[in-house]
């Protein structure tokens, strides 16, 4: 069993811990600072960590914004801020790589909880000669989209909040938001899954009264406000089931054998990444023919047509349910 630690030694790790929550371009409250800190298992009164703030900002170069309480906190615009030497270089470049990715689909309180982690692998990337070649690295490598790049849209901050803390706590949700008919409508949902495709962001939810998913864009939610009431979260419900089966492909209800032939020259990746387990390919006179069982979609045939005159002969013929290559 360890020694308890000193009562001066909590003090100060309690103190490097809330200089770890501020961040130096915007404005964090006490009361944010306090949650962040109780989410990280601390047990610590909303007042203690505003007189240690008080006591921090005498001696640090932290901006107090007093316009309105609760305080708002940051680090000055030169301040070197707090640099422990906590990741190393190839550690913050596994942060900086993952950061884009993971900003959606994280809860607002894990995502604040990290800032300081974030900031920290910034700063170690862009301030140790050691951490050069890594510093090099995110400029060697790039994500690129296979279709038309679009600008992501506009989804309310304090939506996306209030729907990942939902979704975080099996919450019911309170929305109001505009149907594909632009109609305005509210409902209470239980929020089952968030899913990012491409540069869109998508709610999975069940409204209350109902045992059937439906599949709301968050950009279409325009308040959303949790309820504080939990939902059993369904047991015959899972997340890579539905997306297998087609739904953000816009889904016919079907699946099928499609059967086309492509010209080599632009279907040769088809051979290294197949529609299906069971794709067959066959080389002829004039292409590859293509054969493979899936979940025909909206997107489907988007991405047959995308390829104009070089796939021709389609044939799309319905699976029967008792066909065991289903």
């Amino acid at each position: 069993m360890s020694a308890p630690r000193a009562p001066a030694l909590d003090n100060a790790l309690l103190l490097l811990d809330i200089l770890r929550c501020i961040p130096r371009k915007r404005y964090i409250s006490s009361t944010r600072i306090h949650q962040i800190l109780v989410a990280q298992g601390r047990e610590v009164s909303l007042r203690t960590v505003q007189r240690h703030l008080d006591t921090l900002s005498a001696s640090f170069p932290l901006e107090v914004d007093t316009r309105s309480r609760p305080y708002g906190y940051r680090w000055q615009a030169q301040a070197a801020g707090l640099n422990l030497p906590l990741l190393t270089p190839s550690e913050a470049l596994l942060l900086q790589l993952a950061r884009a990715d993971l900003a959606a689909l994280l809860p607002t309180r894990i995502l604040t909880a990290l800032e300081p982690l974030w900031s920290s692998a910034a700063l170690e990337l862009g301030t140790r000669p050691e951490a050069e070649a890594q510093r090099r690295w995110l400029h060697k490598v790039t994500r690129i989209p296979d279709n038309q790049p679009l600008l992501p849209p506009k989804i309310d901050p304090d939506v996306l909040e209030e729907v990942s803390e939902a979704l975080y706590a099996e919450e019911t949700l309170a929305l109001t938001y505009r149907n594909a008919r632009d109609e305005a409508r509210e409902a209470i949902v239980w929020p089952l899954a968030l899913v990012q495709q491409s540069v869109r962001l998508y709610l999975v939810a069940r409204f209350e009264g109902y045992d059937n998913q439906r599949i709301l864009a968050l950009s279409r939610i325009q308040k959303a406000r949790r309820t504080g009431e939990r939902f059993p979260y369904p047991s015959d419900f899972r997340l890579s089931d539905y997306v297998a089966q087609g739904h953000f492909g816009i889904h016919r209800g079907r699946r099928v054998r499609v059967r086309f032939v492509i010209d080599p020259a632009v279907g040769r990746h088809l051979v290294e990444s197949p529609l299906a387990e069971d794709q067959i390919v066959e080389p002829t006179a004039n292409g590859l023919a293509i054969t493979a069982t899936v979940v025909e979609t909206e997107l489907l045939h988007r991405w047959l047509r995308g390829w104009g005159e070089a796939v021709r002969d389609v044939e799309i013929t319905p699976v029967a349910s008792q066909d065991s290559s289903c």
